[in-house]
């Protein structure tokens, strides 16, 4: 597989889903939330929240800290990528 052909898998994986969508939404606008709050914003299971927040941190969207029991997980502003997929969702609500 080529190197082109492995990012369109990635980018694919990451917006097949409106799970996905949804939680990459909520998180680049409020930087961080807690794996509870994000699954009641997004109206999925805490399971399927867990599950969608686990590919958007192998896609390097995400990032997770533990407090404890306590799980937050963080928009990563950092990455070019994401700070890209915010620009669009922004520009897409204009």
């Amino acid at each position: 597989m080529s190197e082109e052909e492995s990012t369109l898998l990635a980018f694919e994986n990451v917006f097949s889903s409106k799970g996905r969508i949804r939680i990459i939404k909520i998180l680049s606008e409020v930087g961080e939330m807690h794996i509870s709050g994000i699954a009641r914003h997004v109206k999925l299971s805490y399971t399927t929240t867990n599950n969608h927040l686990q590919k958007l941190k192998e896609a390097g969207l995400v990032q997770e800290k533990k407090f404890g029991r306590v799980r937050i997980f963080r928009f990563k502003n950092e990455d070019q990528r994401a700070q890209k997929v915010k620009k669009f969702i922004d520009s897409w609500g204009e």
